[in-house]
């Protein structure tokens, strides 16, 4: 039975994780077929949670059980869908990137800015990392992408240091793992989820019930 159509889908994704990247391509181009928008709601997830120190910050020495073989894996699986959504990408998937601060900025934008801003703040970052190979856990990266999509770079500053900010953030970490969220990205529409850089035709499923 086909589900009245929605006009929101969540996506549970952390800037760090490539398949985030993909799949918010693949969201795109669902988008774009659409006659009615369809909007965002984003909720961070940690992907490195388990490295995370009770300062916010990672010990690389922590053993996440992500071995070589795992980003071979990965690896396999981002040229795939990088070919099959002719996506541009420029980073191995191993690389050490913290997205933390990334999120912490998108958050507050998310809450105190409109819609259209945080979105294309959002893609921003994503395209910084996986596109350009920029590292967006570097403020004076922020800064640049803040200036980009028309934000005052001091917003980078008010969002890194905002202990309410900050609390806030953990707190949506907190809900993603209650919620059941183990991986991303995670797009869920009308208590239907789909995981991973699904293909538009499965957004399209997910959202509308077709």
């Amino acid at each position: 039975m086909t589900r009245e159509h929605a006009d929101t889908v969540t996506v549970y994704a952390d800037y760090v994780c490539p398949f985030c990247y993909l799949g918010r391509h693949a969201l795109s181009l669902y988008q774009d077929t659409r006659e009615e928008p369809l909007r965002v709601e984003w909720h961070p997830f940690d992907l490195r949670a388990a490295q995370r120190g009770p300062d916010g910050e990672l010990d690389l020495s922590v053993d996440d059980g992500k071995d070589e073989a795992y980003y071979e894996r990965a690896r396999e699986g981002v040229e795939r869908l990088q070919e099959k959504y002719g996506v541009e990408m420029s980073v191995d998937v191993s690389r050490d990137v913290d997205s933390f601060r990334a999120q912490l900025f998108s958050r507050y934008v998310q809450e105190h800015e409109s819609y259209e801003t945080w979105r294309a703040l959002d893609e921003a970052l994503l395209a910084a990392l996986w596109r350009d190979g920029r590292d967006i856990g570097d403020a004076d990266v922020l800064a640049d992408v803040a200036r980009g999509v028309g934000l005052d770079e001091r917003v980078v500053e008010t969002a890194l240091s905002d202990d309410a900010n900050r609390d806030a953030l953990a707190e949506d970490f907190a809900a993603a793992k209650a919620a059941g969220v183990t991986g991303v990205p995670t797009f869920v529409s009308d208590g239907h989820q789909a995981r991973g850089a699904v293909p538009p035709e499965q957004l399209e499923r997910l959202v509308e019930g077709v």
